[in-house]
């Protein structure tokens, strides 16, 4: 849908992001940042789909080792508690 004013568009999109989204604020030590832009850079992806690839591999990896009302982590190593 074509807008003749750029804050309708805006407005528009974030309502439809509020709607149909989740939002996380991930916070990483300093330095990280840029290493995570680089690697999404190298496939081609954007931070946020490089970030929830990952996390998609991860979830589907543990999928069988955690029953619904479960609490786990990850580590670095890629074991979950």
């Amino acid at each position: 849908m074509a807008y003749k004013e750029k804050a309708a568009a805006i407005k528009y999109n974030n309502e439809f992001i509020k709607q149909a989204y989740d939002r996380i604020n991930l916070t990483v030590p300093k330095g990280r940042k840029e290493e995570i832009q680089n690697a999404a850079a190298q496939n081609s992806e954007s931070v946020n789909a490089f970030i929830n690839r990952l996390i998609d591999a991860e979830l589907e990896r543990v999928k069988g080792d955690v029953t619904p009302g479960d609490s786990f982590h990850f580590s670095r190593k890629g074991t979950s508690v």
